[in-house]
């Protein structure tokens, strides 16, 4: 508890000092606003973390706080309209190395443990209260849905009234001898050598595909933030991932309102297209973003997408329009 005080008295003190900053037109458009967070530096030197915001938030609303996944950034605009339409102020936050925060002298997507994140979500947090909102609802997606429950399960004081989980990467989606032998000996040996290289790029670039509107998908976003062949992981990165997992996964006690979804169904990826990708979770186990998302806290929502992709709000739109329905028919049952 100590610790987190700490860090939250740091967050505020980064906010006072960047309170003065103005916020610039996101790449977004006009109706999106930016804010770059110079947090302490790392192992790799200089670190920020970028605050984007749709239009100028209305004091007393509460707010959504949107975290992204792995090998990603946030470019759903129609998630932040959605959302402001419905009455809520919408914040994304792009988290160090990621996105818009990622510099020169970063390897993109890195760490070597998930509580590098507390500082840049404390940051925020303290940022969006200073702005009118004082209650907060988290939303994160696969990785982001893993970070924010491991965030929220070591802040418990944190002003969060809500966390909605889309396809939370809560467990590895691998068979019995990686998950219980070559994961947690890559994690081990991740503390000694964090920089070994343990997968290079993809060779295949489905889900990108199912979502790019230039293949098979609606959408745009730059492929030099999310990469459709993705990029080499290192053995810090997988012992970041597994050791937070491994702690969610024990007596894991969130006490705020959860909203748990996914598709109804995993399809595995392969090396040629298949149309089930356009329906399914062809990244993680829905299975197991049930079974343990069921296990986050003693009000947990869960709620399967039929027709869904890995990011619900990216999917075709019936599963699209369901996975809103479903979001803000939650919201409205938290107030």
């Amino acid at each position: 508890m100590k610790s987190n005080r700490l860090l939250l008295t740091l967050a505020w003190l980064l906010v006072a000092w960047v309170g003065k900053a103005q916020y610039t037109e996101d790449i977004l458009g006009t109706t999106y606003q930016r804010q770059t967070i110079c947090m302490p530096d790392d192992y790799e030197g200089k670190t920020v973390s970028t605050l984007v915001r749709k239009a100028e938030p209305q004091t007393g609303r509460r707010a959504i706080l949107y975290i992204h996944g792995y090998n990603d950034y946030f470019f759903q605009a129609q998630l932040g309209d959605s959302v402001v339409a419905h009455g809520y102020n919408f914040y994304a936050l792009d988290l160090r190395k990621y996105g818009r925060s990622l510099l020169p002298n970063q390897d993109a997507f890195y760490c070597r443990s998930l509580d590098e994140y507390f500082a840049d979500i404390d940051t925020a947090i303290a940022l969006i209260q200073k702005e009118g909102s004082r209650e907060i609802i988290l939303m994160g997606h696969s990785t982001g849905g893993l970070i924010s429950s491991y965030y929220l399960k070591h802040h418990p004081q944190a002003p969060v009234v809500g966390l909605a989980l889309n396809s939370p990467f809560l467990d590895w989606n691998f068979g019995w001898f990686m998950e219980s032998v070559a994961i947690p000996t890559v994690s081990f040996l991740g503390k000694f050598f964090p920089d070994w290289i343990i997968q290079g790029t993809s060779g295949d670039a489905s889900y990108a595909k199912s979502l790019l509107q230039t293949f098979k998908g609606e959408w745009t976003f730059d492929t030099s933030l999310k990469m459709p062949l993705g990029h080499p992981k290192k053995a810090g990165w997988i012992r970041a991932i597994h050791s937070a997992q491994q702690d969610i996964q024990d007596e894991c006690a969130i006490q705020c309102p959860i909203l748990l979804l996914s598709s109804t169904r995993s399809y595995p990826e392969t090396n040629e297209w298949h149309d089930e990708y356009m329906s399914s979770d062809i990244v993680l186990s829905v299975d197991d973003i049930q079974k343990f998302g069921k296990q986050l806290g003693p009000n947990v929502t869960a709620r399967e997408i039929e027709g869904g992709i890995h990011d619900l709000i990216l999917s075709p739109k019936p599963a699209r329009d369901h996975t809103y329905q479903i979001l803000f028919g939650w919201l409205d049952s938290i107030k």
